[in-house]
């Protein structure tokens, strides 16, 4: 059905299906409606059907924190008063926070973003009927900022719930409602359009792919649910673009298709997301790049580099191959190339359409994990050394894959980093990967260990740093 908003009454009548004795309308005309049951149109009938499927989720941590050291109790005189059991003892906060969640089905499986649960030592979630229940964080996941949660006793209760509906049926225009408790005040209903689609620029996930509407989404709103016309879940509230903290009309949500690829991994007993590892490195395809290739302007991801053994080599994909397309979906940059075949998920293949030297072909390429060729035998050093408070693994290509460390698939990578220890203060991160110590290069994280138990004069360390080499030395 053509869809015209020729007014808000219009957009509310195809809605519901027809425009009535006021026929069809063009885009200049103003209709007045014909009779009361027009009038009555509205979107209350997709409301009661979703909006008792998302739920409040509140979320308690205890938060440590430091107390400052003051010379004042080193004076008999302060302690008598103020004593002197905390000085320099942790003291501890609880931190709340807020956020909203959508039930997928009636067990009381609920989707929510993870930055809402992330280190949550209690999670409690409220239906809209005042029912509460205590809930299991079941899968988190940093790289999609989603996490599954499970309600813990559901007393053989079935749930309301939404169906996950297909994202990728989103066109720009489509009316859209979001659900959500902004602010805490309680579920709160808005309305509005699709504004765009494959938003890469939003910063809160590894996968950027968002769907950005104007319907209102405010603090609170994160993890709620973005509902289409047919009342399926079309995407999952995570940001909203702000210089107020309020909505100013530009929100942003995670598709529901990634959304759905989250939740199965769940269901299947796991607690990571199996993701398809692709085992090539990609360029964003510019101007300059794109004049080089003879094309008329930017498009695709062109192949830069493929790895031994994984399943981009065995494809056939070669350094200078330009992907335009993932089984027919137009893919125009690293994140869309990113987001169009990780949703594929683990099962059979991906047909990728590419151009190499001008030859349109398709190489399939088959939905694998990455493998961990490597135990990664993770190690925490402990000591003097400047590694002294660094946890490190075997690097594999599970692993790579697990840091987002383009184009590496062997070495030691630091995976952690004690902010308070010695590895902190000369500045190593986590995501570094360990190249070089004293001459000697470093293979494995038991090479490592070993090599921190030393007491050299000098330490000489050279570190792999997003593509760069860093060059570092520190007195023993």
């Amino acid at each position: 059905m053509t869809r015209r908003f020729g007014s808000t009454v219009l957009a509310a009548l195809i809605v519901a299906g027809g425009l009535g004795a006021a026929g069809i309308a063009t885009a200049e005309e103003r209709v007045v409606p014909a009779d009361m049951t027009e009038v009555r149109l509205s979107f209350a009938p997709i409301v009661k059907k979703v909006a008792p499927a998302v739920v409040n989720v509140y979320a308690r941590k205890v938060v440590r924190q430091q107390r400052r050291m003051t010379p004042f109790l080193d004076d008999p005189f302060f302690r008598h008063f103020f004593g002197d059991r905390e000085n320099g003892q942790p003291r501890t906060r609880m931190q709340r926070s807020l956020g909203s969640g959508v039930v997928i089905s009636d067990d009381g499986i609920i989707l929510t973003n993870n930055h809402v649960i992330r280190g949550a030592e209690e999670v409690r979630v409220a239906f809209n009927d005042k029912r509460q229940f205590d809930c299991d964080v079941i899968l988190d996941d940093d790289k999609t900022d989603l996490a599954v949660l499970k309600i813990r006793d559901p007393k053989g209760e079935k749930f309301p719930s939404v169906a996950i509906g297909d994202s990728d049926g989103l066109e720009v225009g489509d009316i859209v409602l979001a659900i959500g408790n902004p602010f805490g005040v309680g579920q709160t209903v808005t309305q509005g359009i699709v504004s765009a689609l494959a938003r890469t620029r939003v910063g809160v996930s590894d996968y950027q792919f968002f769907i950005q509407t104007d319907a209102a989404i405010n603090p609170g709103n994160s993890g709620g649910a973005l509902i289409d016309m047919r009342g399926n879940l079309v995407g999952i509230n995570t940001a909203i673009y702000s210089r107020s903290g309020g909505s100013n009309g530009i929100g942003f949500a995670i598709p529901s298709n990634m959304a759905r690829l989250v939740a199965e991994s769940a269901r299947q007993g796991g607690d990571s997301v199996k993701r398809p590892w692709l085992g090539a490195s990609l360029q964003q395809v510019t101007s300059d790049i794109a004049e080089s290739l003879g094309l008329d302007r930017p498009e695709g991801v062109l192949v830069v580099g493929v790895i031994s053994g994984g399943p981009a080599e065995a494809a056939g994909l070669k350094v200078g191959d330009l992907i335009v397309t993932v089984d027919g979906a137009v893919v125009d940059s690293p994140n869309s190339f990113g987001y169009r075949f990780v949703t594929k998920g683990i099962s059979g293949t991906a047909k990728l359409g590419i151009v190499r030297a001008g030859r349109e072909m398709v190489a399939e390429v088959a939905l694998a994990p990455a493998p961990e060729t490597v135990p990664r035998d993770e190690r925490a050093i402990e000591g003097y050394s400047p590694f002294a408070g660094i946890t490190v693994a075997n690097l594999s290509p599970a692993v790579a894959e697990e840091l987002d460390l383009k184009g590496l698939t062997e070495g030691v990578v630091i995976v952690a980093v004690d902010r308070r220890s010695p590895a902190a203060s000369v500045g190593l991160l986590p995501g570094d990967v360990i190249v070089d110590v004293n001459g000697d290069r470093i293979g494995t994280t038991r090479q490592l260990e070993g090599i921190a138990e030393s007491d050299p004069r000098t330490w000489r360390i050279v570190i792999s740093r997003n593509g760069q080499l860093i060059r570092m030395a520190f007195r023993g």
